[in-house]
This record gives structure tokens, sequence and C-alpha cells, in this order.
């Protein structure tokens, strides 16, 4: 009996120390987290410092504008969460962006008639710079995709596909399904596909390559050329102004 009694007071023990050793657990996690809290805000003093302090750097130079972005997003502060807010009074930051949004609505919608609302980032970038003079020469491809995703409050109209190494910017209504995705990625490098090609190379059902491009020619997307002695080819006017450039910078 007296081993039985002492073996109910160890355990008693036992769970009294796991309780304390909890309560302890769980101040150490709350000192821990008010500690973090200090720290962040710390952080965000210090932030706010350098931004004052580099302001210039930070509209001017691209590389400088990146970084800045990245130090930003490390400690969960975004520049351009409001066009009004702390950090578009004390950079201009916010401001930079939403007038660049602006710029490629104007872009996006001047070339529509020719692509169908679709444009390459790359030809984007040039039109932005030749018409922006010498304050749009420092434009970067993260400029522009951290600008057109400000855009998406406008609706399903703006979207960013990638495609090879870059970039197709959507500019029009309407979703476009993987099969349209993954037809662009087989355009790229030439500019067209032939639906012998998607069959061939994808695996597909002639039906179904014939369904994709027949609603990406209707939402002129694409272009149908039957001058080819094989099959029918349909080209992409967002990434062949690309490819020309590319031919002529080389």
């Amino acid at each position: 009996m007296p081993r039985r009694g002492a073996g109910v007071g160890a355990i008693k023990n036992k769970n009294l120390a796991q309780a304390r050793y909890k309560d302890k657990g769980s101040e150490i996690s709350a000192d821990q987290i008010a500690q973090m809290a200090k720290q962040m805000e710390t952080f965000r003093t210090h932030l706010a410092d350098f931004a004052s302090k580099h302001k210039g750097d930070i509209k001017k130079d691209s590389t400088f504008r990146v970084q800045f972005q990245e130090m930003c997003a490390s400690i969960g502060v975004d520049p351009l969460a409001s066009s009004k807010g702390f950090w578009a009074e004390m950079l201009g930051v916010g401001d930079f962006y939403y007038e660049l949004g602006v710029q490629i609505i104007e872009v996006c919608l001047a070339t529509s008639h020719r692509n169908g609302g679709l444009i390459g980032i790359d030809e984007l970038k040039r039109k932005l710079t030749a018409t922006g003079g010498r304050s749009r020469q420092d434009i970067s491809t993260d400029d522009l995709l951290r600008a057109i995703r400000k855009l998406k409050v406008l609706g399903n109209g703006f979207s960013v596909i990638p495609v090879g190494g870059s970039f197709l910017v959507q500019s029009v209504p309407g979703e476009l399904t993987m099969d349209h995705t993954t037809v662009l990625q087989q355009a790229d490098g030439t500019g067209f596909v032939t639906v012998s090609q998607l069959v061939k190379e994808l695996n597909w059902e002639s039906g179904r390559a014939h369904r994709a491009m027949d609603y990406m020619v209707r939402e002129g997307l694409a272009w149908v050329d039957d001058q080819s002695p094989t099959d029918r080819q349909y080209w992409f006017p967002g990434l062949f102004t690309d490819l020309k450039a590319s031919a002529a910078a080389s």
C-alpha cells in the first residue's frame, strides 16, 4: 500500500511539473513573439529611414528599386499597398507604378487591333520607352510585372502568361485555358503553330487542336496564313513582333 501511495504522489508531481513546464513554455513563446514584433517594428523604422535617404535612387534606378521591393517583402511591407499611403507619400513609389499602369493600358489599347490584346512584354517595354522618352528608359521587366499585377483590380482583363523565358501580357477580358497557354508556348521561337504540329508534339486529337485555334482566331489572338504549301499556319502577332526585334538585334 505505501508503494501504491508513493506511485500516485509521483504521478501527481509529474503532472504538476508538466503543467509548470507548459506554462513556462507559453511564457517563453509569448516573450519571443513580443521580441519579434519589436524587432519587426525596428526594421520598419530603419526601412523608412533608408527609404527617405535613398528616395531618388529608388525612383530612378530599376535595379535599386527591385532590391528595395525585395527588402520590403522580407519584413511584410508592401510599398504599393495604396497609392495614397505612407510609402507613396514618402517615396512616390506607389505613384510611379500607378502611372506606369496607366501607360501600360494606353499601349495595350493602341496595339490591340493588331495583336488581339496579346503583347510580348519586351515589345511593351520598347513602346513605353519610346513614348516616355528619357523618363522611361530605366523601366525593368520587374517594374512592368508589378504594375500589371496592380491592374488586376480592373477585372480579368490583365494577366501575364509565361512563354519560354519571357512573358505575354493579355489585356482583353476572357481567361485563356491551359490549352491556349500551351499553344502559345509551342509557338515560342517561331511565332506560329499548325494543327498537325500540335497533334504530333502534344499528342492531341485533331478536334482538340482545331477548337483551341478556332477560339484564338475568333478572339483576334492569332492570324491565319493559308499560303503555306503544307498546313495552315496560325501566327501570333504578340510573338513574332519580338522575333523580328531579336533578329534585327542579332
